[in-house]
């Protein structure tokens, strides 16, 4: 019995779980988007590895005065992560955004079944590297800027610039059926 036993076989032996947790996280930081596509169990699993490696470069980075415990992490890291460039992209581009964050630097999002076997899918993706959630709130803090300067001059030029929406008509087709009518013989 697995009494108290944490984290998921996944159907897998050891060695293959960790290769695979492995390649997910690599995948998720090769990722231009910083967003990979799975399914849920191993997104679950995989975000525990991932969250615990952007810790470990976190805390090595606070202390960064002492250059020995950058090193150790990245070593650390590399136990998972087989790629200097990738580890290198932590340090440089993931912790910056991540400095303030007390934890939880990956998001899941459930999108359904897979059509094969209906296997719940899911999206792993970092926080910080939403870019349409952020030009979202870009925008819509603009809006609210501009509105409350000068809302007369924004309604008027949405009205210019957005025309009038066109119907698209369809145009019934008429069958025309003839009745055959049989005369008397």
């Amino acid at each position: 019995m697995r009494h108290l036993k944490s984290g998921r076989k996944l159907k897998r032996t050891a060695s293959h779980r960790k290769a695979l947790l492995s390649n997910l996280a690599l995948a998720l930081f090769i990722s231009d988007v910083k967003r990979i596509r799975t399914t849920l169990a191993k997104a679950k699993e995989a975000r525990r590895l991932i969250d615990n490696l952007i810790t470990k470069a976190k805390r090595a980075s606070i202390d960064g005065d002492n250059n020995i415990k950058i090193v150790h992490a990245k070593r650390e890291i590399y136990k998972y992560i087989r790629n200097r460039k990738v580890i290198e992209g932590i340090f440089v581009d993931v912790l910056p955004k991540v400095k303030e964050r007390p934890g939880g630097y990956t998001r899941i999002v459930k999108i359904g079944q897979r059509l094969g076997d209906a296997a719940d899918m899911a999206i792993l993706e970092l926080v910080d590297f939403n870019i349409a959630q952020d030009k979202d709130a870009v925008a819509k803090d603009d809006a609210t800027v501009s509105a409350t300067k000068e809302p007369d001059k924004e309604s008027s030029s949405d009205s210019e610039k957005k025309p009038a929406k066109k119907k698209k008509t369809t145009a019934k087709k008429t069958v025309k059926k003839e009745k055959k009518v049989s005369e008397p013989a």
